[in-house]
């Protein structure tokens, strides 16, 4: 198996939003994303082109929370506002830890891979395989 190599080309193409995101800074964000998603053997997306669009949905999503699309790199707020008031301007915050729900639906890459990975959040339940009677060719009913 094989692990997914970072392109800053392709993946401009694909966000063009970033194109003119510092490559540099886009490849310590992809480095992030490995984080949140295994980019090993052992990594629960085996197919490599499904998980190279699964990081690179990290990677946007991680890159728009350091603010790399905003005038002066300036980052947005950690979490989502839960409240806010403009006469001597405030503004409340409800910090969500990544991993869950809320951190990434923070932004729409973010969202975009939260539904995309909705099946590898659940199992399958398989039940053990029962005895029939009567059967000659097989004791299990499969």
């Amino acid at each position: 198996m094989a692990v997914v190599t970072f392109d800053p080309v392709a993946f401009k193409v694909a966000y063009p939003a970033f194109v003119s995101v510092d490559d540099a800074f886009l490849q310590s964000c992809f480095n992030e994303a490995g984080l949140y998603l295994s980019n090993t053997d052992c990594s629960p997306v085996q197919d490599i082109t499904k998980r190279t669009l699964l990081l690179w949905m990290l990677t946007a999503h991680i890159a728009t929370l350091k603010g790399a699309l905003n005038p002066g790199g300036s980052t947005t707020p950690v979490g989502r506002i839960a409240s806010a008031t403009e006469g001597s301007v405030s503004i409340g915050t409800e910090y969500n830890a990544p991993g869950t729900a809320a951190w990434f639906i923070q932004t729409q890459y973010g969202a975009a891979f939260w539904q995309a990975t909705s099946s590898l959040r659940g199992f399958r339940y398989r039940a053990r395989p029962t005895r029939v009677e009567g059967l000659n060719a097989s004791p299990y009913r499969w």
